[in-house]
């Protein structure tokens, strides 16, 4: 059992390195040269999300004697000093008064483009929360309350950045008309399955994912609309904007299926199951479940996606935690050994410093002989404290990537019964 803890960690970390952004960008980089300035003009450079500082260092590097002003946008985990450019440190998955202030210094590096400028974009996963830049009308406190009813309320992700779209000057293309009259050309590392580059922080070169309708219509679907702020109600409720988006270029640079298929070429007997597990997480527990009992001779099933997570309780955790341990809850004994871990690439599920978990046979087992109840726990979705107590959390820190959740199953040879731990 403790060679396969060992080898899934491994794996793991075989997912995180394919998403390397560094090598990602590099490639892209050969296939979409980096645009170059008219004459007289310069290279602007905004990275944002949570692999920008490795994106902004891949970068400058490649700009040779272009003049180049930079701005670079990430979580206060992944950030550190980038020479040539500007850093900021911003709250995540909640905004905060520096995400606020980057937003602000983006948006006057944009203002003083022409058109001799060029524009280049380097966009990762939490640039959402990041730039919050919210519209006339609506404080950065209630934008934050806002997300917070949003991250508690089970909306996937494209439903909580159709929202954030609306409320924020710079996503949903909103960088572009900022930029205009410089053309932009963005390199982007997907977080989103299926790669919707709308949905890929709020889409800040991409049209809106929806219209200010189509997000007030789905938030009475859930019945979150009451519970938003007023300012954010009048907002939501304002007409769309009418005028075209400017033209562009998007390249995306790296992915989910990436890294699933960097797991698959490592793992000896791996298959990928699926590459949009997504939904709530007792769904895609059950599915994983359905999977394990269907193995046959398979050692390794891969699965990839964004599961959400509906807050009943007052516990911690994140989405990635309370599937592995629903899935313990729900694994029948399979005539074999095996461990489950589910893990965000980025290091960090939800607010604590656990990328996810890793569970097996005897996780239910180390839990009750502590003298806690796990079906008590995941009421109060507090899976946090119910894997610290089986010893089952993945703890990595920051990865400096972010290509969603990874989620492997190891299995021992048939025929060997598992042992409890």
């Amino acid at each position: 059992m403790e060679d396969l803890r060992a080898r899934i960690r491994e794996l793991f970390s075989v997912a995180c390195w394919a998403a390397d952004p560094g090598v990602a960008l590099s490639r892209a980089l050969e296939e979409t040269p980096l645009p170059r300035p008219d004459p007289g003009g310069r290279l602007l450079v905004i990275a944002v999300g949570k692999a920008a500082v490795p994106m902004a260092e891949t970068l400058l590097r490649a700009c040779g004697g272009t003049e180049v002003a930079a701005i670079v946008v990430t979580n206060y985990e992944n950030a550190r000093p980038v020479a040539g450019a500007e850093v900021h440190a911003a709250g995540h998955p909640v905004p905060d008064e520096n995400g606020a202030r980057a937003a602000e210094a983006v948006e006057a590096l944009l203002r003083g483009a022409s058109a001799a400028d060029r524009v280049v974009a380097l966009i990762s996963g939490g640039g959402s929360a990041l730039l919050p830049a919210p519209v006339a009308g609506v404080s950065l406190a209630d934008k934050a309350a806002a997300s917070r009813l949003l991250l508690a309320g089970g909306l996937d992700i494209a439903g909580m950045n159709m929202v954030r779209q609306s409320l924020s000057r710079l996503k949903g293309g909103g960088l572009l008309r900022v930029a205009a009259p410089a053309p932009v050309t963005a390199y982007i590392l997907s977080d989103v399955i299926g790669d919707d580059l709308r949905v890929i922080a709020s889409g800040l070169t991409v049209s809106p994912i929806g219209t200010r309708a189509d997000a007030r219509a789905m938030l009475r679907r859930h019945d979150l609309w009451s519970g938003l702020p007023r300012s954010v109600q009048a907002a939501l409720s304002r007409p769309d904007p009418a005028e075209p988006l400017p033209a562009l270029t998007n390249v995306l640079i790296g992915s989910n299926l990436k890294s699933l298929e960097a797991v698959r070429a490592a793992g000896p007997g791996a298959a990928i199951c699926s590459d949009s597990l997504t939904g709530d997480v007792g769904d895609a527990a059950e599915a994983i479940v359905a999977a394990a009992r269907e193995a046959g001779q398979a050692r390794c099933l891969i699965f990839g996606g964004e599961t959400v997570v509906t807050l009943r309780g007052t516990g911690q955790g994140g989405r990635n935690q309370e599937l592995a341990l629903r899935v313990a809850r729900a694994m029948p004994d399979l005539g074999r050994d095996w461990v489950f871990l589910s893990g965000g690439t980025d290091g960090r599920d939800g607010p604590t410093d656990a990328a996810g978990g890793v569970v097996d046979a005897g996780t239910l087992a180390r839990i009750a002989g502590s003298g806690a109840d796990v079906d008590a726990l995941l009421a109060d979705n507090d899976s946090h404290r119910a894997l610290a107590l089986a010893g089952d959390l993945l703890v990595t820190g920051p990865t400096g990537t972010n290509v969603a959740d990874v989620q492997i199953l190891l299995l021992g040879p048939p025929g060997m019964s598992p042992r409890d731990r």
